[in-house]
């Protein structure tokens, strides 16, 4: 008889861009969101999906600059090193690491589904950001991401959040704003159940189906 070639499940991103300013070492944020962001990994981890396979990078701005701090990786091989936090806001070169990351092939190839772009900070871009997100969002995979973002502090309406709403530049998807850090962990675990059930569907690459009712509920 034949063998028959196992299938393998399609790459499913998804891609968190982590403020380690200096002022994310007050009031435990940095302490909160690496608790947030590993627990979002241990349960991708967990999954046993068939058409999507669940791959985790992260990328780090503050201190002297932006950095690839975890390269996409399958979940449960991903071994998480927790960050710290220091240093200015330089989201615009997150911005473009973010970029040619997803643009990679190696590691997002074509066959890959639409990645999942998660972004938080608590305050205001130092650097040339602005640039740097409309190469973001004019790229293929920076266009057709579902883009999420988090601000930790700063008031609605305000310039922080205005670059947030920017980065999300989608009406229908709220910024999550919150004063309280320990719900940050609420929104990667909405995350954590948005993408696992991507990852089941017959189609991840359909999103008639996401419903962002819940995020207007984490926000304070």
């Amino acid at each position: 008889m034949p063998v028959v070639e196992a299938q393998h499940a399609r790459p499913l991103p998804v891609l968190v861009l982590a403020d380690v300013s200096g002022s994310m070492e007050q009031d435990k944020k940095i302490e909160t969101l690496n608790n947030a962001v590993a627990g979002m990994i241990r349960a991708f981890a967990a999954e046993d999906t068939l058409y999507g396979e669940i791959t985790v990078g992260v990328i780090t701005f503050g201190g002297t600059g932006a950095r690839l701090h975890q390269p996409f990786t399958p979940a449960p091989q991903v071994r998480w090193t927790p960050m710290s936090a220091g240093g200015r806001t330089p989201l615009g070169e997150a911005l473009d690491i973010a970029r040619n990351a997803l643009e990679d092939e190696k590691a997002v190839p074509k066959r890959a589904f639409s990645p999942t772009v998660v972004l938080v900070s608590d305050g205001i871009p130092n650097d040339d950001w602005e640039p740097a997100l409309e190469r973001f969002l004019a790229s293929r995979r920076g266009a057709g991401a579902v883009r999420l973002a988090v601000a930790v502090g700063p008031e609605a309406g305000g310039p922080a959040y205005q670059v947030l709403e920017r980065f999300v530049a989608n009406p229908a998807i709220p910024v999550v704003r919150t004063d309280e850090i320990d719900r940050v962990k609420d929104f990667f675990q909405w995350v954590t159940v948005s993408v696992s059930t991507r990852a089941h569907s017959g189609n991840p690459d359909d999103l008639s189906a996401f419903d962002s009712d819940e995020l207007h509920d984490l926000t304070d």
